[in-house]
């Protein structure tokens, strides 16, 4: 997932864990722990950085929409420490949400390499350190349980140690899930789009027998490091649904779409900038580009010029996902997501509630 700002460079202010767990106990768990019963079942994550008493408050007015919010928060930095970003653990943030009746499942992500990682998860011990430092952090506040999104661990050309991890991951999961229902809490893990060989460091099939929800990243087909494209497109969830769907039980797979956008500059090895639908169409019109929607990928996108360079510019808008929804039912798979609260076109949520 290339979270923007990047995830694996991150400059907010780190805090250790044991400093939230030192402002006190715990209240009990608050209600909405479980997805909504009936229509579709929707998460959100809520961003650290930028407005994020903004990003709470979009997730407040669609309460009757989100069944979980998943504030991005925290980062495994050893395999026996875990970090709050700035601002980890608002207590008003996490009060505000129980109240609205929405489950708290914050995220964690880690900073360990594939080799590391697969160390870690394949000796017992240590992965046992490791599951009680994820589970001091569910404890720390009165969060519903916890997402893992671990995918630096993921990055290797070596095909053996992408194995171990893949193995390995299972092996943490199993172990985590089952510590986290012993306590009723929630264990849900987010993980790349499996097609064509890509995001094979993931069991999708043991992983769907441990975790309560599956989180699909269904964005970055094309993302800031690579070549311009759509985020998204028909053919390739097409091909990742059909996949998971053949492994994970529907009921537990969600399929997060993309609020945001990417700006190449051609020409240039410099990396996409990243731009929230309103920052795209802000720039779009100020440019005098016109919109354009790419029925095949079911996407926008425009092209402008500044300063003597050509860009291009993919994003995700309402009408891009009012394409692809269709083919979720398509598969059976009514779980969605929203990466991320305060970067997505205000009407996404009509198209999410069908209308």
């Amino acid at each position: 997932m290339d979270h923007p700002p990047p995830s694996r460079a991150r400059t907010a202010l780190a805090l250790l864990l044991t400093v939230a767990l030192l402002a006190g106990p715990a209240p009990a768990a608050a209600a909405g722990a479980s997805p909504r019963a009936g229509g579709r079942t929707m998460s959100a994550w809520l961003p650290y950085w930028g407005d994020v008493d903004a990003a709470y408050r979009d997730a407040l007015r669609h309460a009757s929409e989100l069944h979980t919010v998943s504030p991005f928060w925290y980062e495994a930095s050893s395999g026996s420490t875990v970090t709050g970003q700035d601002g980890a653990g608002r207590r008003d943030i996490i009060d505000g949400l129980h109240d609205a009746g929405i489950a708290v499942v914050p995220t964690a992500t880690e900073t360990l390499d594939a080799r590391r990682m697969a160390r870690l998860m394949h000796d017992p011990e240590r992965r046992r350190a490791h599951v009680d430092a994820l589970l001091d952090l569910v404890a720390s506040r009165s969060y519903d349980g916890i997402d893992l999104d671990y995918e630096t661990m993921a990055v290797s050309k070596d095909k053996a140690v992408r194995e171990r991890v893949r193995t390995g991951y299972a092996a943490l999961a199993r172990d985590l899930c089952g510590r986290l229902h012993a306590r009723d809490k929630q264990c849900v893990v987010t993980v790349p789009a499996r097609v064509r060989g890509a995001g094979t460091a993931y069991d999708y099939e043991r992983l769907g027998r441990y975790a309560d929800r599956v989180r699909i990243m269904g964005y970055d087909l094309h993302w800031s490091g690579g070549e311009p494209g759509p985020l998204s497109a028909r053919d390739w969830y097409e091909e990742f649904l059909r996949y998971a769907t053949g492994t994970i039980p529907r009921h537990k797979i969600e399929v997060a779409f993309p609020g945001y956008g990417w700006d190449w500059t051609l020409g240039t090895k410099r990396r996409a900038g990243h731009l929230t639908w309103k920052e795209a169409e802000a720039l779009r019109e100020r440019a005098g580009a016109p919109y354009r929607f790419d029925k095949v990928s079911g996407t926008p996108h425009f092209g402008y010029e500044r300063d003597g360079e050509v860009h291009e510019v993919w994003y995700q808008d309402a009408r891009g996902v009012r394409a692809l929804l269709p083919l979720l039912a398509e598969y059976g798979v009514r779980g969605t997501g929203l990466w991320a609260l305060g970067f997505e076109d205000p009407e996404v949520w009509a198209a999410f509630r069908g209308e």
